[in-house]
């Protein structure tokens, strides 16, 4: 049985494999820790909840079929007015400001792997260096019009997945075969 990933997921996979085979072969220095996708879709949670429990998914990711199209490119968790925010994992702060009208942070991991948690305050500033668990911000209201809820996303190289893959929530696709070999 093959498992089938997103093209970016297996193209993280290939490199994070050559990256390895050259650092044991002693040419380059180790590289950070890059989670195995292979881990992640068999449900072991790479990334902290970025807030405290509980943290009801209260509206799903929804991957548009087109990079145009819309869809919503993130899970909405439910939690309480002003929650802190935490880093769901160690990563370098890639932004933190307003766009268009609502404040936004996001944080690069290792592996091209983005984090973006919106409406947050952030406590951190671009180029600062965070760890997992670390306070990184204040949750804003107005995300979710009948509750307090943080909108966390996640993009792989520049292509949004479900924040789930790093939660633990979500098993990958599997392709069976349609008739007994």
């Amino acid at each position: 049985m093959r498992t089938f990933l997103p093209r970016s997921v297996s193209r993280l996979a290939s490199a994070s494999t050559t990256i390895l085979a050259v650092v044991a072969a002693g040419t380059l220095a180790p590289a950070p820790a890059v989670a195995s996708p292979r881990a992640v879709g068999a449900g072991g949670a790479v990334w902290a909840w970025p807030v405290a429990s509980p943290h009801p998914v209260v509206r799903p990711f929804v991957g548009p079929p087109n990079p145009w199209s819309p869809g919503h490119r993130g899970i909405d968790v439910g939690t309480t007015e002003g929650s802190v925010v935490t880093a769901p994992d160690d990563g370098v702060v890639h932004f933190a400001g307003v766009v268009v009208d609502r404040p936004v942070l996001s944080i690069a991991h290792s592996g091209g792997v983005l984090s973006s948690f919106e409406p947050v305050v952030a406590d951190v500033a671009k180029g600062d260096v965070v760890t997992r668990g670390q306070t990184v911000g204040v949750l804003e209201p107005g995300h979710c019009a009948d509750r307090p809820c943080l909108h966390l996303g996640a993009r792989i190289d520049g292509e949004y997945v479900s924040p789930l893959l790093f939660l633990g929530g979500i098993e990958p696709s599997v392709l069976l075969p349609t008739r007994p070999r």
